[in-house]
């Protein structure tokens, strides 16, 4: 059967390392991006692909019914990986209403013109819905998020995610659509938006600013590359079984200010500084509202059942991560004084 998927958010961070691989990996597939060219979505990200006859750009808004009741009749999508989402913490807790609208409203747009489509004929179709772990809410000392673990968002941002997950196991449960959910946890790597804590410290150590850390530093995290994550998707997408969750980590924890210490060594590293001089640049600020103190993801579901497991240490994909930011200057300049989203004018207009 003829594979036409739909990638929503597929020029934003993590969408646009998927689309890299599975263009490439499967010529004989369609795959159409459907993104919103907001702050985070980026063109420049998909430069080696924008010209492969298996890949097309749609530029619209997944919370437009219309729009995407429209495109799924024109292009008779197989598959859907749902990417799309308002994603970042800080904004969540100024704006909650925007996130709301694309991670709730969107996702339920996308679920029911689906629905539609496929009128029951289920066979070789694929709902995916990408989440994250912090659905999960917060951990203590010890413990890790399974995929039995109860949701508790803590956030504007993690309750509109848990709100659209909740949701799309609906659909299985109602409809009988054939969904499959993945809860990852930090991503980091080429081509994320330097509001983020790793682009945003490569970019102020580089220019000698501040390195802004919330409260003691203390928070925990796991961290998990951005294209071990595109492989787990492409996985999952494939041979996921239907109605299950997966999640998605890298096996390890960071405390923020030791994973920012690390960072500065490798900086300091990089640019021929002497060592110490980037930690000087730490400054500790007043706490995120509501952070929840520790993340930690128990992958072992998608390690013995689809044989996936991380292929760097933490310490070998941030090294990998410094590299990239510093080789490509081009792109973070652009981002910081927001040129970037003149590429789509360039390009497609």
């Amino acid at each position: 059967m003829q594979q036409t998927i739909l990638i929503t958010g597929g020029a934003g961070f993590i969408g646009s390392h998927v689309l890299d691989l599975m263009v490439k990996k499967y010529p004989d597939y369609q795959f159409i991006n459907l993104d919103a060219l907001t702050y985070a979505g980026n063109l420049e990200n998909l430069k080696s692909i924008e010209n492969e006859p298996n890949y097309t750009f749609v530029k619209g808004d997944i919370t437009d019914n219309d729009f995407v009741q429209n495109l799924f009749s024109h292009y008779q999508f197989t598959g859907v990986i749902h990417l799309a989402a308002e994603s970042h913490v800080d904004r969540s807790i100024i704006s909650p209403t925007d996130f709301i609208y694309t991670n709730i409203v969107g996702t339920v747009n996308l679920l029911n013109a689906a629905k539609n489509l496929w009128n029951g004929d289920y066979e070789g179709k694929r709902f995916y819905q990408v989440s994250t772990d912090e659905v999960y809410g917060t951990l203590g000392e010890e413990g890790l998020f399974t995929e039995e673990t109860s949701y508790d968002p803590r956030s504007p941002y993690s309750a509109s995610k848990a709100s659209a997950d909740h949701l799309v196991r609906a659909y299985w449960h109602t409809y009988q659509m054939p969904v499959v959910v993945s809860n990852c946890s930090n991503n980091y790597g080429g081509y994320q938006f330097p509001e983020k804590l790793l682009p945003l410290a490569i970019n102020n150590i580089k220019h000698g600013k501040n390195i802004p850390i919330y409260g003691d530093g203390k928070y925990t995290r796991d961290w998990l590359w951005v294209k071990d994550h595109a492989a787990a998707i492409d996985l999952i997408f494939h041979k996921g079984v239907t109605a299950e969750t997966y999640n998605v980590g890298g096996n390890n924890e960071w405390k923020n200010i030791d994973l920012i210490h690390l960072l500065c060594k490798i900086m300091d590293k990089k640019l021929g500084r002497p060592e110490g001089d980037s930690a000087k640049l730490i400054t500790f600020v007043r706490d995120r509202a509501g952070h929840d103190r520790r993340y930690a993801i128990d992958a072992s579901k998608i390690k013995r059942e689809l044989d996936w497991e991380p292929s760097l240490t933490f310490e070998e994909g941030l090294e990998k991560t410094v590299d990239w930011y510093l080789e490509n200057e081009e792109w973070l300049n652009n981002v910081t004084s927001g040129a970037y989203q003149q590429y789509y004018e360039q390009q497609y207009v």
